[in-house]
Formats: structure tokens, sequence, C-alpha cells
């Protein structure tokens, strides 16, 4: 059991589309730094995300999440 809220941040982002949106995602998340001893975060996955074909063409669905955690690593596969 955590003894702690493990949602640190949220981030949320505007664009008139979804490239735009995607970009000014990615440049928040790169501008986000976290510290402390111990503290994971979810940021390279989520660059990831962004990144694959299926969320940059808003043909994505819940089942993209399961593909890349079961795969055991962060980098996705197009």
């Amino acid at each position: 059991m955590t003894h702690y809220d493990s949602l640190l941040a949220k981030i949320i982002v505007w664009a008139p589309d979804r490239p735009a949106a995607i970009a000014s995602m990615r440049r928040a998340l790169a501008e986000t730094h976290v510290r402390g001893k111990g503290i994971a975060t979810t940021a390279e996955f989520l660059h990831d995300i962004l990144d694959h074909p299926r969320f940059r063409a808003a043909t994505n669905d819940t089942a993209l999440i399961g593909t890349a955690t079961s795969s055991g690593g962060t980098r996705l596969a197009g």
C-alpha cells in the first residue's frame, strides 16, 4: 500500500488542432522536472504514446496502453 497520492501532477494542453496539441504536450513534458530520491514518473512512456502512429492518427484506443504495458518496456512498437 502506498502512503501518498501517486498523481504528482496533471498536465493539460490545448491547441487548435491535434498536431499542435501533441507538440504542446511534448514541450510541457520536456519542461517538467520532478526531483527527489526514488520518485519515478511516466514521462518517457507518455512521450512514446505521443509519438505512436495510432495516437497521432487518432485511431488509438485503450488497447494501445495494454499492448504497451504488457510488452514490459516503455518503447512502443509502431
